[in-house]
């Protein structure tokens, strides 16, 4: 199918969609690790960042049976606020999660990129994270996003370099993230994920200014959170707006709150309908 376009009609988590049917919530074990599978591979690397003016580093996930002569499209995957490249791996395990989806055939082989989307000299998660500078460079890696790291990977590993190749997702403070850069840069990303959007997630007018573009060219906007987190709204008010618009979109919420269980479902869930 061309599009993916899903709605969620109404906030429960039982999806009601009007298109291809949406990957169920994960099940137990979904993020256990299997010995007995193929598995894929986290690496480190390290690229030059005009934009920061330093060397900046991103963690890399390769599919099981990676092949160099493949070309592979690309989730781009970011942290919170808290949090910095290895956020993902320490409180997520992303890795087995993917593992475990391509041995039962359920998602397509892509390349994981995590980096830490706070773009400045001194990037740790340390001191006082709320500080403005650093909250100012989440909005600035925006940049660094695509005019350094983006063509750093697509020159390094065997990417594919079109916009429907292209997804982004996060959690919290990444997924504000995501919906700002992806829906904000249509022509790059066609497949956009937030998982417990953060404040810092524009307002809709803002989000989608045109949404006949966004009907056009997006393939796939997912956005959920924990029922129970006190972030909700901002999630909630980017569903109502789009409900309005009649954008398509998959809005999922679950009991939760904001914390790893919603995100790793998120994850789980969104991973299963990329690049079809």
């Amino acid at each position: 199918m061309k599009y993916i376009f899903l709605f969620l009609l109404a906030i429960t988590t039982n999806l009601a969609v009007r298109s291809q049917s949406t990957p169920q919530p994960a099940p137990e074990g979904f993020d256990a690790y299997r010995q007995n599978i193929p598995h894929g591979t986290i690496d480190t690397v390290s690229y030059d960042s005009k934009t920061v003016g330093t060397t900046r580093r991103a963690i890399i996930y390769l599919p099981p049976g990676y092949d160099p002569q493949q070309k592979y499209p690309v989730l781009y995957l970011l942290h919170g606020i808290g949090g910095d490249e290895k956020e993902w791996l320490n409180g997520g395990q992303p890795q087995v999660i993917l593992d475990n989806l391509y041995a039962q055939k359920k998602i397509k082989p892509m390349i994981v990129v995590m980096p830490n989307g706070r773009a400045m000299k001194d990037d740790r998660a340390t001191g006082n994270i709320m500080a403005p500078d650093k909250v100012q460079a989440f909005a600035t890696f925006e940049k660094d996003l695509l005019d350094d790291l983006i063509p750093f990977i697509e020159k390094k590993f065997p990417a594919l370099s079109n916009r429907e190749s292209r997804a982004i997702a996060g959690l919290s403070m990444g997924g504000g993230q995501s919906l700002n850069f992806g829906l904000g840069n249509l022509d790059t990303f066609a497949w956009v994920g937030a998982f417990s959007a953060a404040p810092n997630t524009k307002a809709p007018e803002q989000l989608i200014p045109d949404p006949a573009a966004v009907k056009s060219k997006l393939k796939l906007l997912f956005i959920s959170c924990g029922n129970e987190d006190r972030l909700i709204s901002f999630s909630k008010r980017t569903h109502d707006y789009l409900v309005e618009k009649d954008i398509p979109h998959i809005y999922f919420t679950e009991p939760g709150n904001h914390d790893f269980k919603v995100w790793k479902n998120g994850l789980y869930m969104y991973s299963q309908l990329l690049f079809r």
